[in-house]
């Protein structure tokens, strides 16, 4: 009789156990596992808040506050570049009103030898006019549509300035190198310079009024056969354009 008792509750043990998973695949077939989901969900959401130290609302609160930190950041960084350039432009004597434009398109094949305005003849502009920002000349107008202006860089290939040594007002060309740096062919066979020395636009130049600021002398080599040549690192930030001032000027060709 013990015998068939302990067989009889081990039966019993072995049906309860069946009808628990039985009811279990049941309940996660009908729910489709979205119980088990929810219950991990009450279990790990302690674990989650432990290891952040935030809820989701804060973890959210957060994410909004740092994106309105880089928006603000942005927009200071915008606004004192316009003061610099506002404060560049009341510095230099001009007989027209500057055009304040931004740097809308660049090609990375082109980087230092055009870039697109966002102002066109719809604002005054006109081919020939000329390109500054805070710290010198940037280059020419090139071309114009309504809306939209091209700018020939003063570190592209094909680019020629007239400029003088501030200090000893020794002349020469200045041509573009495809870099931040420009070389310079004086007319003198040993001129008088410096490294240091810094360079301005010539009066002897037609395309460009004199004395806007262009560079410094970076290196020399005043023993070449021919002409003396001496490196320049140009002063405005070509490499990282971003808002300039469009003035007119046009008076022939270098």
């Amino acid at each position: 009789m013990v015998t068939v008792r302990r067989w009889w509750n081990r039966k019993l043990l072995q049906l309860g156990l069946l009808t628990v998973v039985v009811s279990s695949a049941w309940i996660l077939r009908q729910t489709q596992a979205h119980l088990l989901l929810e219950m991990y969900q009450i279990i790990s959401r302690p674990l989650q808040m432990l290891q952040t130290g935030k809820d989701p609302e804060e973890i959210l609160n957060d994410a909004r506050f740092w994106e309105l930190q880089t928006r603000i950041a942005d927009l200071e960084t915008q606004n004192q570049k316009l003061q610099n350039l506002l404060g560049y432009v009341e510095k230099t004597p001009i007989s027209s009103p500057p055009i304040a434009a931004r740097v809308v398109g660049r090609s990375a094949d082109h980087w230092w030898q055009q870039v697109i305005l966002n102002r066109g003849s719809n604002a005054g502009i006109q081919k020939g006019f000329i390109v500054k920002t805070d710290g010198g000349l940037v280059g020419l107008i090139q071309s114009v549509t309504p809306n939209t202006s091209r700018v020939l860089l003063i570190s592209d290939l094909n680019s020629q300035v007239g400029v003088t040594i501030n200090r000893t007002s020794a002349k020469g060309v200045l041509r573009g190198n495809l870099s931040a740096e420009a070389v310079l062919e004086f007319y003198e066979k040993v001129p008088n310079v410096r490294v240091g020395d810094l360079i301005s636009t010539s009066t002897y130049s037609r395309r460009f009024p004199a004395g806007v600021p262009v560079g410094r002398v970076k290196s020399l080599d005043l023993k070449q056969s021919s002409v003396s040549v001496a490196k320049v690192e140009l002063l405005p930030p070509i490499l990282s354009l971003d808002w300039v001032v469009v003035c007119p000027f046009s008076q022939g060709k270098d």
